[in-house]
């Protein structure tokens, strides 16, 4: 399921678009102020932001800006009345990936977001996530939020393994192997228990991860 955060102030344009894109397997967050939403990227980034310009609190190339300084890579479609070329110029040089001028088809919208989608799948693969955990394949870093933690070799490839396998349930004997085999080291069930808590533990005790008894362990996102 793709993460989708729309920040617009009213309320019939945010439910129609949110009703819309939730039939497509998008899990679509409305925040009606800038605030709002500023403070929910900072605890969790979306995959994918869609913006209003005009807002109750400021205006939306503000928030655009301060994304773009933050996560270079996140998706921006900016959604909003102002249609004069300068405008829309402005939004792309705010550091916007593509803009929507109102009143627009839902159909379009969605099309619209299925491409930029596509373009940053490259990137998309090699950041997992779920809820707001978030493991960068490229870095070989994890962040709980914006905080990066450090993991040992073993936690990180058991956190990736259930990640890659995000909402299947992975059996002790296969997380064993990957994690521990494959590296030439002959270990006992305890150590993935061991490992497991360790983990949990780095990780605040995330609801996400579910103990699967005298099987194993499975991913899901909750939020």
């Amino acid at each position: 399921m793709t993460d989708i955060y729309y920040i617009e102030d009213d309320a019939s344009i945010a439910q129609s678009v949110k009703e819309y894109l939730e039939q497509y397997d998008f899990r679509v967050t409305v925040y009606d102020t800038i605030a709002g939403a500023r403070a929910a990227i900072g605890k969790m980034c979306p995959q994918l932001v869609l913006l209003d310009w005009n807002m109750p609190d400021g205006q939306g190339d503000r928030l655009c800006r301060f994304i773009r300084s933050e996560w270079s890579e996140l998706p921006i479609i900016f959604l909003t009345v102002k249609d004069d070329a300068k405008d829309i110029v402005a939004g792309f040089k705010d550091g916007a990936d593509d803009y929507v001028v109102k009143p627009f088809e839902l159909t379009v919208l969605h099309s619209r977001i299925l491409a930029l989608l596509r373009r940053a799948g490259q990137t998309g693969q090699a950041r997992l996530r779920c809820d707001d955990i978030i493991l960068d394949q490229e870095k070989l870093s994890v962040y709980l939020g914006k905080e990066e933690l450090t993991l040992s070799l073993p936690e990180y490839q058991l956190l990736q393994l259930l990640m890659e396998n995000k909402g299947k349930t992975v059996m002790r004997g296969q997380i064993l192997e990957h994690v521990w085999d494959s590296n030439g080291n002959y270990v006992n069930d305890n150590t993935l228990t061991v490992t497991m808590k360790r983990l949990r533990e780095k990780l605040h005790h995330p609801a996400c991860i579910k103990t699967i008894r005298s099987f194993g362990y499975r991913m899901e996102d909750t939020l």
